[in-house]
């Protein structure tokens, strides 16, 4: 395990954790996660503190916890100790990392670039050192994203796997608690932790490669990750190549948006009335676009899914994994215009990140490949229910002898 940054001077440059908010909590017990320290993304409730949500007016707005949110208590009952609590995107409405109002966390492995959203603060403590792992929640995104810009490993677990109590609510179909580190075996330490799993892992019999999802990259970022693809075809041989989406990627992802946009609404819309908060461009265009999402567009939606969803149980039935790009770029630069933003990086990388989503699958984000210096991360998906199987196989992939050597990424 690599040493940690203990510079406090360099881990406040960092921009990742809250300074008005911050919070740190020592372990209540020893367990399997002792020795280790912790970052939680400001949306999960700490007893005594208040989670702000990315948002000013949020954070004046909402009282002090008088709870623990149970993903965090579990942890810290694992033996971790809680090393801070970390900056997150506008009401986790993003997938940059720029926060209008706290700024924007370094990315260690790209300077330049932005880290990703919305889970932001707590990649760029995990890639930084300033902590071994770091809790986030991914609805869109949000850590699958991070986790490729960042070159970290990365977990969306299974929808519905780790309670959501103590979290602020955001699209409740979609969200999910998940994880950073900056090694395999850490990740799959702490998934036990929190799927409260101690069953035994089991191998993978089949493997499918996403083609249209591979056809979103551009030639050289393809080519990047043709290597790695090949050595888990090694791993795996009862391989295929398979088209996900037969209507394309870009009408789920249109549905996702739909769907996803109509329950932030639900969640927060009231909030939003009352409160008046002043939002960061990008931000402040998604909630008035989520505002007039009727219940018809719904309703089509919803159906669209259930379609949607079928086909994806199609592709990827028990006992296979499907491995794509996680998104389809490296980090933009810091500072981009808001519309190219928009446009080039969010709705494109939404195009592959919707697929697990709409599916409640788990997938994991590795740290395979760098382009131009930059990240970029190659993701596993697995049916529902097999997140410590996935753990597992990311794990193997990353041992030194094993079919794949991750060891090689420049954040480890």
């Amino acid at each position: 395990m690599s040493a940690p940054l203990t510079d406090m001077a360099a881990i406040d440059a960092l921009g990742a954790f809250c300074r008005t908010n911050n919070v740190t909590r020592t372990h209540t017990s020893p367990g399997p996660l002792s020795g280790l320290g912790f970052a939680a993304k400001d949306v999960f409730d700490i007893a005594g503190s208040t989670a702000g949500n990315g948002q000013p007016d949020w954070l004046r707005t909402h009282a002090a916890a008088t709870e623990t949110a149970p993903a965090v208590a579990d942890i810290l009952a694992a033996g971790a100790d809680l090393v801070g609590r970390t900056v997150s995107d506008e009401m986790c409405y993003s997938l940059t990392g720029e926060n209008h109002h706290y700024g924007t966390p370094l990315n260690p492995a790209a300077p330049a670039c932005v880290p990703g959203g919305s889970s932001s603060g707590s990649a760029s403590a995990v890639a930084a050192r300033a902590a071994d792992f770091a809790l986030g929640t991914d609805c869109g995104g949000s850590v699958r994203t991070p986790a490729s810009y960042c070159g970290l490993f990365g977990m969306r677990p299974t929808h519905g796997r780790i309670p959501l109590t103590g979290i602020v609510p955001f699209a409740p179909s979609f969200d999910t608690v998940g994880w950073f580190a900056r090694e395999a075996a850490v990740m799959h330490a702490v998934g036990r932790v929190l799927l409260h799993d101690r069953a035994t892992a089991r191998p993978f019999e089949r493997l499918v490669i996403a083609d249209d999802a591979f056809a979103a990259l551009e030639p050289p970022l393809r080519a990047a990750l043709a290597p790695a693809v090949d050595r888990i075809a090694e791993a795996i041989p009862d391989r295929r190549h398979v088209t996900v989406a037969a209507d394309g990627l870009a009408a789920w992802s249109a549905t996702f948006r739909v769907l996803q946009g109509a329950e932030i609404w639900a969640s927060v819309g009231a909030w939003v009335e009352a409160t008046g908060p002043i939002f960061g461009p990008g931000v402040r265009e998604r909630f008035e676009t989520a505002r007039t999402i009727d219940a018809d567009a719904v309703a089509t939606a919803a159906k669209q899914r259930e379609a949607i969803v079928a086909e994806i149980d199609r592709v990827v039935p028990p006992g296979t994994v499907m491995v794509l790009p996680t998104v389809p770029r490296t980090a933009p630069p810091r500072g981009g215009d808001v519309d190219e933003v928009e446009i080039v990086y969010r709705h494109a990388a939404m195009n592959l990140l919707c697929i697990a989503g709409l599916a409640g699958l788990p997938q994991i984000s590795l740290p395979i490949a760098t382009v131009d210096g930059r990240p970029l991360g190659l993701s596993l998906i697995a049916p529902r229910g097999a997140d410590i199987d996935l753990l597992m196989l990311a794990e193997l992939l990353a041992a030194p002898t094993g079919p794949l050597e991750i060891a090689g990424s420049p954040t480890t």
